[in-house]
C-alpha cells in the first residue's frame, strides 16, 4: 500500500502542511502507512474563517434544520463505513473494536439528529419556566440560549479517531457552532478519511468543519471568549492546555475528558456461582481487551471482597486465557495491538512502575503469542501486548494503583473488608469517568452510589436483571453525560440537551410579558392577547399567532354536575360525593373534581366543527389552584402559547405542527381555579 500524505482541510480547501514529517505506522506490522506534516497552518486565519463563514451559516439554521443535516450526514457515512473498517485494521483494532469507533461515532450523529425534537424549530432555545419579578406581573424574566459566535476547537486522543470526532461535532453542529478538529497524529489517517467523506458529501455548509492533521502547535493562541475548547487525552496534557494564557485571558470554556483510573467493584453478595460474579469477571475481561485496553473508560482497578480475591484472580485468568492476540484480520483474533510502538513502550514503562509494589499475577511483559504472521504481524515491529493482571494486597498502603495509569490491557486486583472500604478505594482514584458495581442487593447499591457519586461521572449497577440489554461499563452514551470530576478533567460531553448547552450562551432576558413573548415566540402570562374573527381551531398552523386568544362563555357548576361526573368517571373520592366526611379537611363543602373542571373547560373552548385541528396530542402540565364548589361560575381563556412544526415522514404524510395552548380557567371573582398546557396537532395550509 503506498504511503499516504495527510492533508489539512482549512479555509475551504485541502492542503498539506509544511515542516518536518511524522511517520504513522501500522500497529501490527510496523509499516509506514501515512505521513503527517506538523507545521505550516495559519491558525489565526483558520479560526477567523470558521467564525466568519461557518458560524453565521449554522446560527441562522433552526435546531430542526441542523438535526436533519446530522441525520443526512449519518446516513452518508453509514454507506461509506466499510472503507473506514478497512483502514481501521491498520490501527490494531479488530472488527469489534472498530465497530465501537465507527458505528459508535455514526450513532452519535443519529442520536443528536433525533435530539432536535427536544428543541423548537428555531435557531435559539427557551430554557425552563418564566420567572415573575414583580407583584403586578408586568416585569418577568426568561432564560434564553443562543449559539456562541465562535468556533469549537476539538483536540482528540488517538484511541478513538472517528468516535472522538463525531461525538463532539454532532453536538456543536446541533448547537449551531462550527468546529476545528485536531486529531492525535498516530491515528489521524482515520479522522482524515472520515472528514474527506463529510466534505465530499456537501451536506455541511462551508466553514462548518475544518481539520488539522498535524501537531496543532499554536492552535490555542488566537482563541476568543466566543470559542469553546474540548480536550481528550492525558490529565497532564490537559492541565497544561487549560492553563494556556489565551484560555485564561479570554475565559474560554474548556472541557476536559482525561485518563482516569476507573474501578469495578464486586458487591459482597456477588459470590462465585451468582450471575453477578460472572458478569463482573466478564466485564473486567471485556474492558481489558476491547481496543486493547485503550479506552478512557476501561477498568483499571478491580475492587473485590477480601475473601474472594483468589476466586476472582483465578476466574479472570481463565477468561483472559481465552483471548487470542494478533493481527486484527487474522481468524479468531479477539485482541489486536496497541496503536503504535510509542504507545506500547509507554504502556510497558507504566506497568513496570506499578509492578514495583503490586506483582504481576497474570501475563508477561516480555512475551506474547500472536497470530497473523502471514499477514505481516510481527512481535517486534508491531505494538502487541499481553493482558496484565496485577495484585495489590494493601491498596491503602501502595497507592500507585490509584495514581498511575497504564493505558492498555491491564487491571489491578485489590481487596476490601467492608462496603465503606470499597467506597474509599473507588474514590482514591481522585475522580473517574465511570465506576461499576456488580450486585443484586439494592441496599448495597444505594450505600455505594451515595458514597461514590461525588467522585464519578457515571455509575453502572450491574446485575442479572439488566445484563442482556446493558451497554456495559465502557460505553459512553450520547443521552448521558460523559466526563468526571478531579483527575477525569472536571468536564462533561454529550448528555443530550446538557451537552448542546455547552456551545451556547445563556442569557437572562428581562422585560414585560409582551416583550418577552415577542422575542422568544413563547407566550408569557400577562402578555397582550390577540382576538381574531373566528375560532382558533378553524385556523391552519401557519395562521395561528402566538398570543392568539379565545374567550369562552361561562358556566355555573352545580351539584348535579359533580354527581354525574363521579358516576361517569368512577371517581368517588369522598370530597366530591360525601359532604359528611369533610370535617378536618381543606374543603367547606362538596368540591368539583379537578378533572371535571378541565373536562368542562375543554367542552367550553373546543369548536366542534371539522377544521385544521387533527387531534388532541396530550397534556404537558395541569394545576388546580382553587376549589370549585357548586354555584361557582367558571370561564376559560384559550391562548396560543407556542408552535412547533413537525417534519413530514414521507410524501404521503400530512404537513402539520404541534400547538401548545395555555388553558386558564377563572371563577366569577377573576381568580384562577385551574391552569393547563394542552397540545393539539394542527394541519398546515401548505401541504408541499
Amino acid at each position: 500500500m503506498p504511503t499516504q500524505l495527510l492533508e489539512n482541510y482549512t479555509l475551504g480547501r485541502w492542503l498539506p502542511g509544511g515542516g518536518p514529517q511524522q511517520e504513522l505506522l501500522d500497529a501490527s506490522t510496523g509499516e509506514t502507512i501515512a505521513l503527517a506534516n506538523t507545521e505550516g497552518v495559519d491558525y489565526e486565519e483558520v479560526l477567523a474563517y470558521g467564525r466568519r463563514v461557518g458560524n453565521p451559516a449554522l446560527r441562522k439554521m433552526t435546531f430542526h434544520e441542523r438535526g436533519r443535516m446530522l441525520k443526512a450526514l449519518a446516513f452518508h457515512l453509514q454507506e461509506k463505513k466499510e472503507v473506514f473498517y478497512e483502514l481501521s485494521y491498520r490501527s490494531g483494532a479488530t472488527r469489534a473494536d472498530s465497530w465501537i469507533d465507527i458505528e459508535g461515532g455514526i450513532g452519535n450523529l443519529f442520536a443528536n439528529a433525533s435530539l432536535r425534537r427536544k428543541f423548537p424549530d428555531k435557531p435559539f432555545y427557551v430554557e425552563g419556566e418564566p420567572v415573575g419579578l414583580s407583584k403586578g406581573g408586568t416585569f418577568v424574566a426568561q432564560h434564553l440560549l443562543v449559539p456562541k459566535e465562535g468556533v469549537a476547537v476539538h483536540i482528540n486522543a488517538y484511541n478513538f479517531p472517528i468516535w472522538g470526532m463525531l461525538e463532539k461535532i454532532a453536538v456543536n453542529l446541533l448547537a449551531g457552532m462550527p468546529a476545528v478538529v485536531k486529531p492525535a497524529v498516530p491515528t489521524a489517517y482515520l479522522t482524515e478519511a472520515v472528514v474527506r467523506e463529510i466534505i465530499a458529501s456537501g451536506i455541511l455548509p462551508a466553514g462548518a468543519l475544518q481539520l488539522v492533521s498535524g501537531s496543532g502547535q499554536g492552535i490555542l493562541d488566537h482563541l476568543t471568549y466566543q470559542d469553546v475548547v474540548t480536550f481528550t487525552g492525558s490529565a497532564t496534557t490537559g492541565r497544561l492546555l487549560r492553563a494556556h494564557p489565551r484560555i485564561i485571558a479570554e475565559a474560554v470554556p474548556f472541557t476536559m475528558e482525561a485518563d482516569s483510573l476507573n474501578a469495578a467493584v464486586l458487591g459482597p453478595d456477588a459470590r462465585p456461582g451468582t450471575p453477578e460474579f460472572d458478569l463482573f469477571v466478564k466485564e473486567v475481561r471485556k474492558e481489558m481487551t476491547a481496543k486493547c485496553g485503550q479506552k478512557c473508560t476501561a477498568i483499571r482497578r478491580a475492587i473485590v471482597p477480601a475473601e474472594l480475591l483468589e476466586d476472582v484472580q483465578i476466574a479472570l485468568g481463565k477468561a483472559l486465557a481465552q483471548t487470542t492476540i494478533g493481527h486484527p484480520r487474522a481468524e479468531g483474533v479477539r485482541m489486536g495491538a496497541l496503536a503504535g510502538r510509542a504507545q506500547a513502550a509507554q504502556f510497558r514503562a507504566r506497568v513496570q512502575e506499578l509492578a514495583r509494589h503490586t506483582p504481576i499475577v497474570y501475563g508477561d511483559l516480555d512475551a506474547v503469542d500472536i497470530r497473523g504472521q502471514e499477514l505481516g504481524a510481527h512481535a517486534g515491529r508491531g505494538a502487541f501486548a499481553s493482558p496484565i493482571v496485577l495484585r495489590n494486597d494493601e491498596p491503602f498502603r501502595h497507592l500507585d494503583s490509584h495514581e498511575i495509569e497504564a493505558f492498555g490491557p491491564v487491571v489491578t486486583l485489590m481487596p476490601y473488608h467492608d462496603l465503606g472500604e470499597a467506597v474509599q478505594l473507588a474514590n482514591l482514584g481522585k475522580g473517574s469517568l465511570v465506576c461499576s458495581l456488580a450486585t443484586a442487593d439494592a441496599g448495597v447499591a444505594t450505600e455505594f452510589v451515595l458514597g461514590a457519586a461525588t467522585h464519578h461521572g457515571r455509575i453502572l449497577v450491574l446485575n442479572a436483571e439488566m445484563a442482556k440489554e446493558s451497554t456495559g461499563h465502557g460505553s459512553p452514551l450520547p443521552q448521558l453525560i460523559h466526563g468526571g470530576p478531579g483527575r477525569a478533567g472536571g468536564g462533561q460531553e454529550m448528555g443530550g440537551i446538557r451537552g448542546v448547552e455547552h456551545f451556547m450562551q445563556r442569557v437572562a432576558l428581562q422585560g414585560s410579558p409582551s416583550m418577552i413573548t415577542a422575542i422568544t415566540q413563547v407566550y408569557q402570562t400577562g402578555a397582550k392577547q390577540i382576538e381574531r374573527d373566528k375560532h382558533p381551531f378553524q385556523h391552519y398552523f401557519e395562521e395561528l399567532e402566538i398570543g392568539q386568544t379565545y374567550t369562552t362563555h361561562r358556566h355555573t357548576v352545580t351539584e348535579a354536575d359533580i354527581t354525574n361526573f363521579a358516576q361517569v368517571s368512577g371517581d368517588n373520592f369522598y370530597a366530591h360525593v360525601d359532604a359528611t366526611s369533610l370535617e378536618g379537611t381543606l374543603f367547606t363543602g362538596r368540591v368539583a373534581h379537578g378533572y371535571y373542571v378541565l373536562s368542562k373547560a375543554a367542552g367550553m373552548f373546543v369548536d366542534p366543527r371539522k377544521g385544521p385541528v387533527l387531534l388532541n396530542y396530550g397534556l404537558d402540565e395541569c394545576r388546580f389552584t382553587k376549589p370549585v364548589y357548586p354555584g361557582t361560575t367558571i370561564g376559560v381563556q384559550l391562548t396560543v402559547k407556542e408552535k412547533i412544526g413537525q417534519e413530514k415522514r414521507d410524501s404521503t404524510d400530512v404537513a402539520k405542527g404541534i400547538v401548545r395552548w395555555l388553558v386558564t380557567v377563572t371563577d366569577e371573582t377573576g381568580d384562577t381555579v385551574a391552569v393547563a398546557t394542552i397540545l393539539t396537532m394542527v394541519k398546515k395550509r401548505d401541504q408541499g
